[in-house]
């Protein structure tokens, strides 16, 4: 069990190298994906903004070149009026619409993958109004929702372990989030009942990033398992185990 926790850390690790790598070349980026769910859902918008503007540009120039012919060319002002069109249409929809952050109540709908990825980008909108240890904190659960999100694909919905990640990161994580969102600023460092509300957000951070990493290597068991069964195969027929052959000796 301590080489589960060891190796999982390790992945862990090299998981936020790969992302702190990966972000080094946009730090200017206004908001940074803690993990690659909420990353992909950016792609996927930026992809679908970048469709609707090829499809506008088209639109225009076609239509622009249709009219041409009609009316037997456009003349300076049919030019300058298509080179405009064509501007307002990227600057218009090259910023809208807004990639939108999943409101609460959504979050833990569709499928648990679904719901992971959601999790992350609504986290990820979260992270201004968090105390820096808790920020650090969400980075890190950023990485293990990916990995978890891997572990997830192709399981049953109704399995147990679904169930119970459905009830951690669509409910549990994101409810008491938001519960401290809702403290006045001022009253986030008053120490209450020997802790703060800061303290308190982000030592349940800490559980819930080490129940996920739990969940985690109790689904990757099997594949574990079956790793270490094919490697002691693997070693047993083409291991230390097995002598040369004289000839290859003789040849030698």
């Amino acid at each position: 069990m301590s080489d589960l926790t060891r190796d999982s850390q390790r992945l862990i690790e090299e998981g936020r190298r790969l992302r702190d790598d990966n972000r080094a070349g946009g730090r200017h980026r206004r908001t940074l994906s803690i993990g690659e769910g909420s990353a992909r859902a950016k792609r996927d918008h930026l992809k679908k903004k970048v469709r609707n503007v090829a499809i506008a540009l088209f639109a225009l120039w076609v239509g622009m070149g249709v009219l041409g012919l009609i009316i037997k060319g456009l003349g300076f002002v049919g030019v300058m009026a298509l080179v405009l069109s064509s501007i307002v249409a990227v600057a218009v929809l090259g910023n809208y619409p807004k990639l939108k952050t999943p409101k609460l109540p959504d979050i833990n709908k569709g499928n648990v993958q679904q719901m992971v990825s959601r999790t992350e980008l609504w986290l990820e909108a979260q992270r201004p109004a968090l105390p820096a240890p808790a920020v650090t904190l969400v980075d890190q659960i950023g990485v293990q929702l990916d990995g978890l999100g891997y572990q997830l694909d192709g399981l049953d919905q109704d399995h147990p372990k679904a169930r119970e990640v459905r009830s951690l990161v669509g409910e549990q994580l994101p409810q008491m989030v938001e519960s401290y969102r809702k403290i006045p600023a001022q009253l986030r460092t008053e120490r209450r009942a020997g802790s703060t509300p800061d303290e308190q957000l982000t030592d349940s951070l800490a559980k819930i990033s080490g129940e996920i990493d739990s969940i985690t290597r109790q689904l990757a068991e099997g594949s574990l398992d079956d790793l270490a069964i094919k490697h002691r195969y693997l070693d047993y027929k083409f291991g230390e185990g097995v002598e040369t052959s004289p000839q290859l000796e003789h040849k030698s």
